[in-house]
């Protein structure tokens, strides 16, 4: 069976007002580009007609300039979930012009079979080949593997499938393709080891479901990562000598645990540094997002393996994966997120998470998503999925943000992703503060410890406020969030005058 090859163009016009588009990919990793991008120029010709043209997005994870961007940009958004990195998409958001719901990553595919999220009309997959077998199509996809076996399985109009000549076809067999079974018939997910695969190396369908394949070689639309500073380069050692403290008393196996790190400059320096530290032993990697640092970390035997959802990585370091192929095979794989983030998963092989904070309070709780509570930065990601199932879970953070003006340790977080139940440990680069088997107070000691120099003295001032409320936690409520406040009306938290808010 042939299968019908179109343009970017004619896909879009096939997409009408009002449907739901499931994307592959995971990050800008995976993501089809020519056809949102031609969905975009659709919806700014439909609007200059007067004519309404707003579509649901659901994705992986979050994509690129050409999608979130440029949908964003005209308006082309209704509705989107479950999580996103782009600015152009971010100031919509905040501007109440897309309807935006931040989702764990390990749910978005369940959610979307459980029908929370409507139908989907529309898959539209990236893959380096599509091969006919009898009357089945077999997708290969490309750098991620996101929620593509869902939407590809439950797309009411059919599939789209961009075929990316910029990903070579030796990516082929890399994916490990595998759909958890609906409630209440689930089975176990048999991964002991990071290395295990338990799927199809490709995404099966009807082959009579393809509408098109439209042929392109554009390529991913990679960020490129900020070169360690001396604050990263203190925090990954800060997290290097407290696991090796836990593995000398004996806190985690000899073996070592698995790592998982989340997206971004500081969480890949900080995996870079923790690779760098020899008495750390050798390790394998069960994430979500697979960097640039720990796939030079496998280059030079650090890393064993690598289990993930996407390579997200620079368009540098991607074609190298390609090249070495041999040598990559049979030590990385990437799975769907509702695996690669599967709880079951996470919890059974044993997991050390570090993860990003926004923000942190002095009794461990945790802001991860938005700016002073209100503004949101990317959303929670699989954060949550890691920290809650973890062996041993820890975020990092530099002290202090924007030269100084903002404190990343504070009396209160603005909004809460991770509650103190879940967090055994918050590093920066003035050291560790070890929340494991410590009370409320106790917390709030160690958390003041790793706060910068210049925010200490405030923090220990707040806490002889808040003491005379009394309680479990101590909190005096009209100053807890002064310094926020203090930064919203003065720019600079310094300024912080308790005296304006104890009451």
């Amino acid at each position: 069976m042939a299968l019908t090859r179109i343009t970017a163009a004619e896909a879009a016009a096939l997409i009408q007002n009002g449907q739901t588009i499931g994307l592959s990919g995971f990050t800008p990793a995976g993501v089809p580009k020519s056809v949102p991008a031609e969905i975009a120029k659709k919806a700014k010709h439909e609007h200059e007609e007067s004519r309404p043209f707003k579509v649901n997005i659901l994705t992986g994870a979050s994509t690129g300039q050409s999608c979130d961007g440029e949908m964003s940009n005209q308006h082309a958004i209704c509705f989107r979930a479950p999580y996103t990195t782009n600015s152009d998409f971010r100031r919509h958001v905040n501007a109440n012009e897309i309807s935006y719901s931040d989702l764990n990553l390990s749910n978005m595919a369940t959610q979307i079979r459980q029908g929370y999220l409507g139908d989907v009309d529309w898959a539209i997959l990236e893959a380096c080949e599509v091969e006919v077998v009898g009357d089945k199509a077999r997708i290969y996809l490309t750098a991620a593997g996101g929620i593509s076996p869902t939407v590809a399985r439950l797309a009411k109009q059919g599939v789209i499938v961009e075929l990316n000549a910029f990903h070579s076809k030796a990516c082929m067999g890399i994916h490990d393709v595998y759909e958890i079974e609906d409630h209440p018939f689930r089975t176990p997910i048999m991964i002991t080891k990071a290395s295990d695969r338990i799927g199809k190396s490709y995404v099966e369908v009807d082959a009579s479901r393809i509408v098109g394949i439209v042929e392109c070689n554009i390529p991913d639309e990679a960020r490129a990562f900020k070169d360690p500073d001396p604050i990263t380069t203190q925090i990954g050692q800060n997290v290097a000598d407290f696991l090796l403290y836990n593995l000398k008393k004996g806190l985690i196996p000899k073996s070592f645990l698995n790592l998982q790190s989340g997206v971004g400059s500081g969480a890949n320096a900080v995996l870079g540094a923790l690779g760098h530290c020899k008495e750390v032993p050798n390790f394998n990697i069960y994430t979500e997002v697979l960097q640039d640092a720990p796939v030079n970390l496998m280059k030079e035997g650090r890393v064993l393996s690598a289990s993930a959802c996407s390579l997200t990585v620079t368009n540098d370091c991607l074609k190298d994966i390609y090249s070495n192929m041999d040598f990559f095979r049979d030590k990385l794989v990437l799975r769907p997120s509702e695996i690669s983030n599967n709880p079951e998963v996470i919890a059974r092989i044993g997991v050390c998470s570090l993860n990003t904070a926004i923000e942190a309070d002095i009794y461990g709780h945790v802001n991860s998503t938005k700016i002073c509570g209100t503004k949101m930065m990317n959303g929670i990601g699989g954060s949550a999925d890691f920290t809650n199932n973890a062996y041993l879970s820890i975020f990092t953070c530099g002290s202090t943000t924007k030269g100084g003006a903002i404190s990343s340790i504070v009396p209160f977080a603005s909004h809460i992703d991770h509650t103190s139940h879940f967090i055994d440990a918050v590093i920066t680069e003035y050291g560790v503060a070890d929340l494991r088997g410590k009370c409320s107070m106790e917390k709030a000691e160690e958390l003041i410890k790793v706060a910068h120099p210049d925010y200490r003295p405030m923090l220990r001032e707040y806490l002889k406020y808040a003491e005379h409320f009394g309680g479990h936690t101590h909190h005096c409520l009209s100053a807890a969030f002064a310094m926020h406040d203090t930064f919203l009306r003065k720019g600079d938290m310094r300024l912080t005058d308790w005296a304006e808010y104890v009451k």
